[in-house]
C-alpha cells in the first residue's frame, strides 16, 4: 500500500531524510518511533504530499505530490500540531465530511465518544479551542470516515487519560480494516495495536521489526545490549527486567517475554543515543 524508495529530503543543506527504503503492506500497523529530530514528521509530510522530495513515494501506486486529492481521499490523518484554522467548528466538520464523503454526524459521534460536545462549540473558531479539544476534533475527523489508511503523528498528545483510553479503543476497532502508521514517543501505548516497529534516527531507518500476530505467551527472546557508557538512569530503567550486567556495567543480558517485546523496545527507544548495539533473538 505504501512504497518509499531512496526517499530523501533536505532543508537548507541539512539532510533530514537520508535514503529511506520502506514498504508497508495492506493491513500492517506500524509504530514509527525515534527521538525528536529523527525525521518522523518529515517522512509523514512526504507521505501526505506536503513536501517535494527526492526518491519515490507511492500510496496505492499514486504519487501523493502530483495526485494529492486522490491520495488524501484514502487517508485519515491526525497531525502532531493542530493547524491554525479560523473556520468555525461546525463549518470545519461539514467541510471535512464533504471532502471525504462521509456523514457529518459520524464525525460528531466520534467526538462525543472522546468527550467533546460538538453542539456546544459549533460556532467557535477551531483556533480558539483548547489543545485537548482541537486534538479530539481532529481525531474525530480522521476516524469518522472509512479511510483505508490511518496516519497519526503523536495522536494522543493533549488528550486527558480517559480520552486516551477511548481513543485507543477506537483504533482497536479498526484493526481489521485499516493500515496504520502511528508516530509515538510512547510505544507502550500502541504496542497492543501494532504488528511492526520502525525506528528512525538521523533521517534513516535503524530498526524494522515485524511482530508475528501469533506471538505466544511462552515465547522468550534473548537480549544483549552494549552501551557506549554507563548511565545510572538506564540501569534504573531496567529494574524489574532481571537483566545481568558485566563488571563495567556496559554489557547487559537478559530475557524478554514475547508479548513484552514491543514494550521493551519502547523503553530502549528512549536510549538510542546511549546504546551502541542491541540484539533480540527468539530463543
Amino acid at each position: 500500500m505504501i512504497l518509499l524508495q531512496n526517499l530523501a529530503k533536505t532543508f537548507r543543506r541539512a539532510r533530514v531524510l537520508n535514503g529511506i527504503d520502506l514498504a508497508v503492506g495492506l493491513g500492517e500497523r506500524v509504530a514509527l518511533i525515534g527521538s525528536n529530530g529523527a525525521g518522523k514528521t518529515t517522512l509523514i509530510r512526504c507521505l501526505l504530499g506536503e513536501y517535494a522530495c527526492d526518491g519515490t513515494v507511492r500510496i496505492d501506486g499514486l504519487d501523493p505530490r502530483r495526485q494529492r486529492t486522490a491520495v488524501l481521499g484514502k487517508i485519515g490523518f491526525v497531525p502532531q500540531l493542530p493547524p491554525p484554522l479560523r473556520m468555525p467548528v461546525g463549518q470545519l466538520i461539514e467541510f471535512s465530511a464533504a471532502l471525504c464523503g462521509t456523514d457529518p454526524a459520524r464525525i460528531a459521534a466520534v467526538a462525543g465518544r472522546l468527550g467533546l460536545d460538538v453542539e456546544a462549540i459549533r460556532t467557535r473558531q477551531f483556533v480558539r479551542l483548547s489543545g485537548g479539544m482541537k486534538q479530539k476534533l481532529l481525531i474525530a475527523i480522521a476516524l469518522g470516515r472509512d479511510a483505508r489508511l490511518l496516519i497519526m503523528d503523536e495522536p494522543a498528545a493533549n488528550l486527558d487519560p480517559e480520552a486516551r483510553k477511548i481513543f485507543f479503543d477506537l483504533l482497536a476497532q479498526r484493526l481489521e480494516d485499516a493500515t496504520m502508521i502511528i508516530s509515538s514517543h510512547r510505544l507502550d501505548e500502541v504496542s497492543s495495536l501494532v504488528n511492526r516497529v520502525v525506528e528512525m534516527d538521523m533521517g534513516r531507518v535503524v530498526l524494522d521489526d515485524k511482530v508475528a500476530e501469533d506471538v505466544a505467551l511462552t515465547d522468550v527472546f534473548a537480549c544483549r545490549i552494549v552501551l557506549k557508557r554507563f548511565e545510572p538512569a538506564f540501569a534504573k530503567a531496567l529494574d524489574g527486567w532481571n537483566f545481568d550486567a558485566d563488571a563495567e556495567r556496559l554489557v547487559w543480558q537478559g530475557a524478554v517475554a514475547g508479548p513484552d517485546r514491543l514494550r521493551f523496545l519502547g523503553l530502549m527507544s528512549r536510549y538510542t543515543g546511549l546504546v551502541s548495539d542491541l540484539s533480540l533473538m527468539e530463543g
